[in-house]
């Protein structure tokens, strides 16, 4: 059963000296947990799974484990070739990961039946439930979504790749299939910056999604999640505006900004979660100074909209 509710993806915060920094893992979780998250998917594509060797995916997946001590499940991505995803899967079940985000394989595509078998083989390398990715070349179908319901350890699909119109089609068909697992079967939207897009995901059955921002500015996500589930238009409405758009321009800038604007923001928190690993790169000091502008402006928005930073779990400014 995937958890429903804002979902944070914790950055993996790396040494001067390129090591993973546990310390300062420690400090982000504790920081991502004081704002109420559903749960903490740690090592996917903003903890920057790909660029982990093995022994550190499983210290980082361990870590996780041992910090969140159980106050919400912990999730860790697994993905690339099918070796390596199997492995994956292996580690975070040895390590007491409550779940698994299977990402794309890397490279090569492969059929429908190709891709549900790569699905099958990497869910059965542990005991743990599995959201699939569906992103880059992972484009699953209609009819291969209906056939995830029947492997039991898939338990969602997280939809990345913005095909809205296939989605809402995907959605109908499997809430309509009356399969025992219809109704529970879970979809979230993990486009990036998924706020842009919470609006048109949840038209078409899809509310749930993901949240970078939470990593570097909790009391603009936190607000505008809040405003979402509840209906506050006016409030979503300015900070869409004011801050999710400008920051969707900027990250568009740049191929891997997703990440490196994440970790460019959280250093602006004070926390130190060091550089991004090749071949993404640190965000330009010119664009770190825009990033800083845009969390200002977001923040003036939720001034000046009556009860939003009431309604935020920190105080404007954090």
């Amino acid at each position: 059963m995937i958890p429903s509710g804002l979902m944070s993806f914790p950055l993996t915060p790396f040494t001067p000296d390129d090591e993973v920094n546990t310390g300062v893992f420690a400090d982000h979780i504790e920081d991502q947990l004081a704002h109420d998250p559903a749960a903490l998917f740690v090592a996917c594509g903003t903890g920057e799974y790909s660029s982990l060797s093995a022994p550190e995916y499983a210290e980082v997946v361990r870590h996780a484990v041992r910090v969140v001590a159980g106050r919400v499940p912990v999730f860790a991505g697994a993905g690339g070739g099918l070796g390596n995803a199997k492995a994956a899967v292996a580690a975070a079940s040895d390590a007491g990961a409550d779940g698994i985000l299977l990402l794309p394989p890397y490279l090569v595509g492969g059929t429908e039946d190709g891709y549900l078998a790569y699905v099958e083989s990497a869910a059965r390398s542990g005991l743990l439930p599995v959201l699939v990715y569906r992103r880059g070349l992972a484009r699953i179908a209609v009819s291969t979504a209906l056939r995830l319901l029947s492997v039991p350890q898939v338990a969602g699909i997280k939809e990345g790749n913005g095909d809205l119109d296939l989605m809402a089609r995907m959605v109908t068909a499997v809430r309509t299939s009356g399969h025992p697992r219809a109704e529970t079967f879970a979809f979230l939207n993990g486009l990036p910056t998924a706020e842009v897009s919470a609006g048109a995901c949840r038209a078409i059955g899809i509310r749930d999604y993901s949240s970078a921002v939470l990593c570097f500015a909790p009391d603009i996500a936190r607000a505008f999640h809040t405003a979402f589930t509840t209906g506050d238009t006016a409030t979503t409405g300015r900070l869409l505006a004011e801050f999710y758009l400008p920051l969707t321009e900027l990250r568009d800038q740049v191929p891997g900004y997703a990440v490196s604007l994440v970790k460019a923001g959280a250093r602006l928190r004070s926390l130190d979660v060091g550089h991004v690993r090749a071949p993404l790169v640190d965000a330009s000091p010119d664009h770190v100074d825009q990033l800083r502008d845009l969390l200002d402006r977001g923040r003036r928005a939720l001034a000046n909209i009556p009860g939003a930073g009431a309604r935020s779990t920190v105080a404007v400014g954090s």
